[in-house]
């Protein structure tokens, strides 16, 4: 961890959607990461404050550019932010341009290249990088991140998902095969343009499951369980939900106990003994609230054993936008640069 106050010059690719828009406010009070460039090939030539007033007091001048490789040329490190399949073509002309790049999409969080066309429609036309990627969830994977030039930041849905799976299946405590993880996001999750599932008539006063057992982010829970535990071919039958949240994401997750005799209290002492050092993980008796993660880059879980059943019942909830992307990403890069990881990052909730 560098003691050092030296600053950073970083870049922001894809900086108008809301994960840009939310890495340019912790930018603003981050000690040693300084935004240097701000893209967004839509917006090119407006002012980051008429888009979002949120910004204009940190922001005054800045202007969203238009992306080219010469302009990205010499920074520190980048953040990528663009919609999926667009990392991949953009990616391989920034590398060796930048010291380090962590990308906010989904681009290269598989390292398997087959499953790409299978889960998201199209082959990956980048897959040698497949490999040099880290995936991003650092209190898994932190001493793989240290110095990472290359990183893929979790995706909210499989973040949640991990941090209520992850504890009982390093543990032994639960079956591989058949977990179940229903989640409930906010529309944020979405992104900033338009679609006609996210207007406010469509989402006001309804809740919506989407992406029935074909959902593109189950490979990537399914991944990051098997690469942390080591236990081969885990399953996970994964449902989102949209509901009408500006931002948040809860996922309550249900697996069959592998152990006879296992209760609460074996899982409560499971999530103890893997997150109780995390600064940003909160482990909790009562029922989390997602509320109480908003503007925050932390994750509340708990969990419950039912005997009659014989399930395990664990619920992890976080700001889809803060530690579900920009602020997960803004921990990444903290790594990568042998920066304090906690550097720039709330961890109280902003409420009400």
């Amino acid at each position: 961890m560098s003691s050092s106050t030296h600053i950073y010059s970083v870049g922001i690719v894809g900086a108008s959607g809301f994960t840009g828009t939310e890495l340019l406010r912790l930018l603003a009070g981050h000690p040693q990461l300084e935004v240097k460039l701000a893209t967004g090939d839509s917006k090119a030539g407006t002012r980051v404050a008429d888009l979002y007033p949120s910004l204009a007091a940190a922001y005054p001048q800045l202007t969203y550019q238009p992306f080219s490789v010469d302009a990205i040329d010499g920074l520190d490190l980048v953040f990528c932010g663009l919609p999926h399949g667009i990392s991949q073509s953009v990616i391989p002309q920034m590398r060796g341009k930048v010291g380090h790049i962590v990308d906010l999409g989904s681009d290269f969080r598989l390292h398997d290249a087959a499953l790409y066309p299978e889960w998201y429609g199209a082959e990956h036309t980048a897959p040698a990088l497949l490999d040099e990627f880290v995936y991003g969830l650092p209190e898994l994977f932190r001493p793989k991140l240290e110095g990472a030039e290359l990183i893929a930041a979790t995706g909210c849905n499989a973040a949640t998902a991990v941090f209520a799976l992850a504890p009982f299946l390093q543990a032994g405590l639960i079956e591989p095969h058949g977990m179940v993880a229903n989640i409930v996001s906010g529309v944020s999750g979405a992104g900033r343009p338009p679609k006609e599932h996210t207007t406010f008539c469509a989402v006001d006063s309804d809740v919506q499951a989407y992406g029935l057992l074909t959902h593109r982010h189950t490979p990537e829970i399914e991944q990051a369980l098997e690469e942390f535990t080591g236990v081969a071919g885990p399953s996970v039958l994964f449902t989102p939900h949209l509901a009408p949240l500006n931002r948040g994401i809860i996922a309550t997750c249900y697996s069959r106990v592998a152990t006879e005799g296992t209760d609460t209290a074996a899982a409560m002492t499971a999530l103890h003994d893997m997150y109780d050092d995390e600064p940003f993980i909160v482990v909790q008796d009562s029922s989390p609230s997602v509320k109480a993660t908003l503007g925050a880059n932390t994750v509340h879980v708990t969990a419950r054993v039912d005997p009659r059943t014989g399930t395990l019942m664990s619920i992890a909830v976080l700001d889809n936008l803060m530690k579900g992307a920009s602020g997960m990403a803004v921990q990444n890069a903290n790594l990568a640069l042998g920066l304090d990881e906690g550097a720039g990052l709330p961890i109280v909730g902003v409420y009400p």
